[in-house]
């Protein structure tokens, strides 16, 4: 029986989480927090180990501690920022370090959200419940726009473009820094084009899923909601060309 908060549906599969810390009673114990949750848990013992599983199983949110042997947690994020089917996977990092210093510096490197150790273990399910549900809405938001008219899209880029054009001309501003990884800003420069998600996943041999879900990631960083919207932010700040 799926759990009543749990974010799967009776006719959905559980998330599948992918945990990886070098301390036996943490790893044994969040996951224990986590499985009673109705969450599907994989663990590993370091970051080596879990860049190896997360190829293998595609996590729908990976849980890593950051001091660990071998490759620590900013190594494990790296490689999957860098992957293509895995960039868009949510990272929570759990972590003893709770300086305002340590959490700026995971957040720079696209951690989706932070929590220090020693923690509480409703805070702990509350978290990633919610970075699961914000990952899953963001999902459905970009698949939602994988068939709309392309026709409507780019009259709608077209006159975003001519208004900004007007608007620049007299106010040049500086572009905001934005932590987007090489393959993120091929897909915001495709979508600022006027191409779909299938169009898309044509164009960088790459499937539409995996669109999707940079799509959704480009969502979350600039704040946008929607395709209109994300072109419009990104032209406005000269993310694109």
């Amino acid at each position: 029986m799926t759990h009543p908060d749990n974010p799967a549906t009776a006719n959905e599969q559980p998330a599948r989480l992918l945990l990886v810390d070098d301390e036996p009673g943490i790893r044994n114990a969040v996951q224990a927090y986590l499985e009673d949750e109705g969450f599907n848990v994989t663990t590993a013992v370091d970051g080596e180990e879990g860049w190896e599983k997360a190829q293998l199983m595609i996590p729908d949110l990976v849980i890593s501690d950051v001091m660990m042997p071998r490759c620590d947690g900013y190594c494990l994020l790296k490689h999957l920022r860098e992957d293509e089917r895995l960039g868009g996977t949510p990272v929570i990092f759990l972590t003893a370090k709770g300086m305002t210093i340590d959490r700026t510096q995971g957040y720079q490197a696209g951690v989706d959200d932070y929590i220090p150790k020693p923690f509480d273990p409703d805070e702990l399910v509350a978290r990633v419940r919610n970075v699961v549900r914000r990952q899953e809405r963001l999902l459905s938001e970009a698949a939602r726009f994988a068939d709309a008219d392309v026709g409507q899209m780019a009259r709608q880029i077209t006159e975003i473009r001519s208004l900004l054009a007007q608007k620049n001309a007299n106010n040049q501003k500086e572009s905001p820094m934005h932590h987007f990884t090489p393959r993120e800003e091929s897909v915001l420069q495709l979508v600022a084009e006027g191409l779909m998600n299938k169009e898309i996943a044509r164009r960088l041999e790459t499937s539409i899923r995996n669109v999707e879900k940079y799509v959704s990631r480009l969502f979350n960083k600039t704040g946008t909601s929607s395709r209109t919207e994300l072109v419009r932010y990104a032209l406005e700040n000269n993310l694109v060309t």
